[in-house]
């Protein structure tokens, strides 16, 4: 990958065999060098992690004309970190993450290993997109929403993302209409209600399973990415990775200490 073709890295956390990375790795061949680090099993739920406590390990599984693909058994951020730092000469052009098998709308940005990798990418200055889609299953067919995939991607390519953003992006589930468009939105209010299953093994000891509970705290709002994939729209939110709550900073420099602290800024 010498030349200077444009440069895709993708990533997801369903696993280096899920059929929405072999989607994206499609769709994106064509429009220049395709580098893939992915999981080398699922690895839902991670969010941010990165791995301490024992070595990172990569197996190169595909290499052809542009394309090369690598199995990893870290994180979904360690996939990006490594390839960023170790793996690839330059910086990538974008990178992209997904289609992942599931939702990553509202709240569960909090969790997602999929909008952790791009969300990683904003902060090394890469334009970064995750991609999801509402349908868990390891069968999923993506075909019906790659036009809106490419469209969004083309979108990226041509017109850029401002300095520290990054796009939440994900796709309803229609089996009988055509999905109604593309809404740019914001994220919706949630909160999961996580319950514990217990159970107890064959050595009678105490083991749980997590189950829970999406809420949706503002069912009636119709400007969030819960109310657009309701009703069969695809959502893209601009994600900010700066997590400062600047209309807070008035606020908390009226609080009085004792004793007092150094001058704020």
């Amino acid at each position: 990958m010498a030349d200077r073709k444009r440069l895709f890295l993708l990533t997801n956390d369903d696993g280096i065999n899920a059929r929405g990375l072999s989607s994206m790795i499609d769709l994106v061949r064509p429009k220049g060098n395709v580098f893939v680090i992915a999981p080398d099993q699922a690895q839902s739920g991670m969010s941010h992690a990165i791995t301490v406590k024992y070595p990172i390990r990569i197996q190169k599984q595909k290499e052809e004309d542009g394309l090369i693909i690598y199995s990893c058994n870290g994180t979904p951020v360690d996939c990006i970190k490594l390839a960023l730092n170790k793996l690839l000469n330059r910086l990538p052009d974008m990178i992209l993450s997904g289609i992942n098998h599931g939702s990553n709308s509202s709240t569960s940005i909090v969790y997602s290993g999929t909008m952790a990798a791009a969300i990683e990418g904003c902060l090394n200055g890469v334009p970064s997109v995750g991609f999801s889609l509402l349908d868990y299953s390891p069968d999923a067919e993506f075909a019906g929403i790659i036009k809106y995939v490419d469209a969004i991607i083309e979108n990226v390519i041509h017109r850029g993302l401002p300095d520290g953003i990054c796009l939440n992006v994900n796709f309803p589930v229609n089996h009988s209409n055509e999905v109604k468009g593309i809404r740019i939105c914001r994220q919706n209010k949630g909160v999961w209600r996580e319950e514990f299953d217990q159970r107890t093994d064959p050595q009678n000891r105490d083991y749980y399973w997590l189950t829970g509970e999406y809420f949706n705290l503002e069912p009636e709002a119709i400007d969030t990415d819960e109310w657009a994939l309701k009703n069969g729209y695809v959502s893209v939110v601009p994600v900010h990775v700066d997590l400062t709550s600047y209309e807070s900073l008035d606020y908390l420099k009226s609080w009085k200490f004792n004793p007092p602290v150094g001058g704020s800024a």
